[in-house]
């Protein structure tokens, strides 16, 4: 039953999920279809789609700050410098969600220090509006079907840190907490 379910899934048989929204990503009846319209999460969106114009992707983090410097910024390490630079080149003349994207490369390669350990632990009294980075968890599967079963890397000591210049690059949307979350 599983494997007939799985073959007919986005397709005019399914009765659950909506073919129309499945193959191209709107449908006439809006809210008031009887099928369910499966968005993918920003975060998916975003990685897929970076992934599959730019390159392979080791690391993603999204803000969900709220103070004007931080507020829907996202941050992707490309495996390569040249596709870091691509993506910057085109990203810089898109729009998302009716803004402009703002992309620019980062010197920095390892974000643990820019993010609240406060946060990470639920105890920031700063709230949105704190100074370091407060990262939108993705859940574990997202997780693992964005990246695949390998490893999550770990990045160099501090120490090491400035040797060898990573590929990185920051891509800013305004409001994204407004996005498809």
């Amino acid at each position: 039953m599983a494997e007939y379910l799985a073959s007919i899934f986005g397709t005019e048989k399914d009765k659950v999920n909506c073919s129309f929204y499945f193959k191209i990503g709107a449908c006439r009846h809006g809210d008031r279809c009887s099928r369910l319209h499966n968005k993918p999460t920003f975060s998916q969106e975003v990685f897929t789609e970076l992934q599959e114009k730019y390159g392979e992707i080791e690391e993603m983090n999204v803000c969900d700050n709220l103070g004007d410097h931080l507020v829907g910024n996202v941050y992707v390490k490309f495996r390569r410098e040249e596709d870091a630079e691509r993506a910057v080149a085109e990203l810089n003349n898109r729009w998302f969600n009716g803004q402009a994207v703002h992309a620019e490369l980062s010197p920095v390669t390892d974000f643990r220090e820019s993010c609240c350990r406060q946060y990470e632990m639920g105890e920031c009294t700063r709230g949105g509006f704190c100074n370091f980075m407060h990262l939108r968890p993705i859940s574990r599967n997202l997780r693992r079907q964005l990246y695949g079963r390998r490893p999550r890397r770990r990045s160099p000591p501090r120490s090491h840190m400035g040797h060898h210049p990573r590929e990185r690059h920051r891509r800013h949307f305004p409001d994204h907490r407004h996005g498809r979350f």
